[in-house]
């Protein structure tokens, strides 16, 4: 990768915003699996020391994005469908459980920036483009955990999608993607607007974990039709 990666060092720590550039370079597949990550290079597109970046390596392979491997250092990680099957099982409970404490204290200010997002998600899907699509989802997901209020649960989830970024945008944007799979989003997102707007945290919770657990068997299904020939799989949004 040529030039120096962007550190904005008045805004935060520098170790934050080295995890936070590493992360980024990762999740949306400029930094590939099994790719393997040199001090050298990486403190030159960094341009910051190798006592900072070893902390920030450090955190990232604490969530599991890499592997820091002996004799030949850090390793961009390769997701198997059985790690993914169990992150999608973790992610379906907590994001039910953060619609379900949506639900229960809904504040007009929260609900008012979930129907936005909500907005935002039908627009993206109109406009078809996978990368549009899953930044509104990211929105809409960030305006639930902002109305859950729970740094502990946003946490949680943050390290999760984190590490199945590259499933969601491949359930996005494949070829082979299920025709009835947008509406099907819509509708849940929807019923979950709904049933936060109203205050019943059983069906927002009912309704964001089918959401979860057909976005799971849909990238399941896909790597399914992609193993054959491809292998891993390599989303098209990154």
């Amino acid at each position: 990768m040529a030039g120096r990666l962007a550190v904005r060092r008045a805004v935060a720590p520098i170790r934050e915003q080295v995890i936070e550039t590493l992360r980024t370079e990762i999740i949306e597949g400029r930094f590939e699996p099994g790719r393997r990550l040199t001090e050298r290079e990486l403190t030159e597109l960094l341009g910051v020391s190798r006592t900072v970046l070893r902390e920030g390596l450090r955190q990232l392979d604490s969530e599991g994005l890499i592997n820091v491997i002996p004799n030949k250092g850090p390793v961009v990680r390769t997701l198997s469908a059985d790690e993914a099957r169990e992150l999608y099982r973790i992610r379906e409970a907590l994001e039910g459980l953060g619609a379900r404490l949506f639900a229960e204290r809904p504040e007009p200010a929260s609900v008012a920036a979930l129907e936005a997002a909500f907005k935002g998600v039908r627009a993206a899907y109109r406009g078809g483009d996978p990368r549009a699509i899953l930044q509104a989802k990211n929105a809409f997901y960030d305006a639930i955990h902002a109305g859950a209020d729970s740094g502990t649960l946003s946490k949680m989830l943050g390290t999760v999608l984190a590490r199945i970024w590259r499933w969601r945008a491949m359930g996005l944007s494949h070829p082979n993607r299920s025709p009835d799979r947008s509406e099907q989003s819509i509708g849940n997102l929807g019923a979950v607007v709904e049933a936060i707007r109203g205050g019943d945290g059983d069906r927002a919770e009912a309704a964001a974990r089918s959401e979860v657990r057909l976005a799971a068997a849909e990238a399941l299904r896909l790597l399914e039709v992609a193993a054959p020939d491809r292998g891993s799989p390599r989303p098209a949004a990154s």
